[in-house]
């Protein structure tokens, strides 16, 4: 009974992880943003057998990663070398935010967050583009955990406490 409920929160959550994908998008190609961004969609094009609990993960996931966008594409640039993110695709740049915002301002474990931008980059864009984004994902994840490694204190041994 655990395993059911689990794995039906997971997939809750990876639908609502596609919708965000699908309002991020929205958004670049309208500059809709907020309340007019999250309105339209479920109007207009979201599932309407979707839960009130997913929706509200989704417009969270969706407004959170607009709301900080500029710092979001700021560390997206530290690892997307050689490319400009108003030159990506536009599904591949958006999987990116999603992804960073999870890191960045969610719980969400970032093995986790790297899994589910791939799923959304397999599902919703191409093979190469799956391979760019989990490089650039990668490399931010190993950034994030060499700065909190050097920020953790130094824990002490029993040989450097005698």
């Amino acid at each position: 009974m655990a395993i059911d409920k689990a794995e039906k929160s997971s997939g809750t959550r990876h639908k609502a992880r596609e919708c965000a994908l699908q309002m991020l998008f929205a958004a670049d190609m309208t500059g809709s943003v907020g309340d007019v961004l999250t309105n339209d969609y479920w109007h207009e094009l979201g599932d309407v057998a979707i839960d009130d609990k997913t929706r509200e993960f989704s417009n969270k996931l969706a407004c959170g990663t607009l709301d900080n966008l500029s710092a979001i594409d700021e560390i997206i640039k530290t690892r997307a070398e050689h490319w400009r993110i108003e030159r990506m695709a536009v599904v591949d740049r958006n999987v990116l935010r999603l992804a960073v915002f999870e890191f960045v301002y969610q719980e969400t474990p970032n093995t986790v967050a790297i899994n589910e931008a791939l799923e959304l980059a397999r599902r919703f864009s191409s093979y190469e583009a799956t391979q760019f984004i989990n490089g650039v994902l990668d490399g931010i994840k190993q950034d994030r955990f060499s700065t909190e490694a050097a920020e953790r204190p130094a824990r002490k041994t029993k040989a450097s406490s005698k």
